[in-house]
């Protein structure tokens, strides 16, 4: 199982709208499962938004710092998780963020057990995407960028949101160490190209998110589904998204375990 972090730079670069759209098209075998976990310290935004405010502020994060306190986070957590299917298979599910940025300071001392809860739930066949948010990924929460496989920085390919963006890469390199996996997501609202960036930014960029507003709404703020949305550009580039960031993941881990027992004969020779 892996777990993804995605994180964004100034503006809205639409880090909660690739979040969803990445959790609703992740391929999964049999049995597994992916959640979301609305970590961005600023509030979330899944409550009201895609989910339409259909639940109170019942279920969440913030729950999690008062179960830690009592040494009761890891049975705590799946009593905070929402079932996002329509047939309530509870495949794909969203831990939904904070509702005042004013509790962040509360869940400072929960973001590192949680990081480990993280890791630590694919023996329960779930894979994990972190949204951080603007600035989730740096300070106290940071952690959760540490602990990730992957993390994803999301852009519009403007001007403005990619200089913020090349801030973001120096500084997520110089936190996560050279050996970490950091790519992008572009939403192309802007004039430059996918090889632009890849070449500029020196970062492999994983998927173009199409400029569709009215698709985005739908995970956004709960807009309702145009006519075959799951078929739409913008959800097939989240599929083809979902499919590259695996492939890095099995990479990554095939490149960091341990030789075998041939392999390790065969380096020392």
């Amino acid at each position: 199982m892996t777990v993804i972090a995605l994180a964004g730079g100034l503006g809205a670069p639409g880090v909660t709208t690739t979040a969803m759209a990445l959790l609703l098209t992740w391929p999964m075998p049999e049995g597994h499962r992916v959640l979301l976990a609305e970590a961005d310290p600023d509030g979330g935004a899944i409550l009201p938004g895609a989910l339409q405010g259909t639940l109170d502020n019942s279920h969440g994060l913030r729950n999690l710092a008062v179960a830690s306190r009592q040494g009761q986070l890891g049975d705590a957590f799946w009593r905070q998780l929402v079932d996002i299917t329509d047939a309530e298979t509870r495949d794909r599910l969203v831990l939904p963020g904070l509702y005042d940025p004013a509790h962040a300071s509360a869940m400072e001392p929960v973001w590192r057990p949680l990081a480990g809860l993280f890791a630590g739930i694919e023996d329960h066949g779930h894979d994990v995407l972190v949204d951080l948010g603007r600035r989730g990924a740096f300070g106290a929460s940071g952690v959760l960028a540490q602990r990730a496989d992957v993390v994803l920085l999301v852009a519009r390919n403007t001007l403005r949101s990619l200089q913020s963006a090349q801030v973001r890469l120096k500084a997520l390199r110089e936190q996560l160490g050279a050996g970490a996996d950091v790519a992008m997501v572009l939403v192309d609202e802007g004039p430059f190209s996918r090889d632009e960036v890849r070449k500029r930014l020196e970062v492999e960029v994983v998927a173009v998110m199409p400029w569709r507003p009215k698709e985005a709404a739908v995970l956004s703020d709960g807009a309702e589904q145009p006519r075959r949305f799951e078929a739409s550009p913008f959800m097939r580039s989240a599929r083809s998204a979902a499919v590259r960031v695996q492939e890095m993941v099995e990479i990554r881990r095939s490149r960091l375990a341990p030789p075998t027992a041939g392999q390790a004969v065969t380096n020392a020779r």
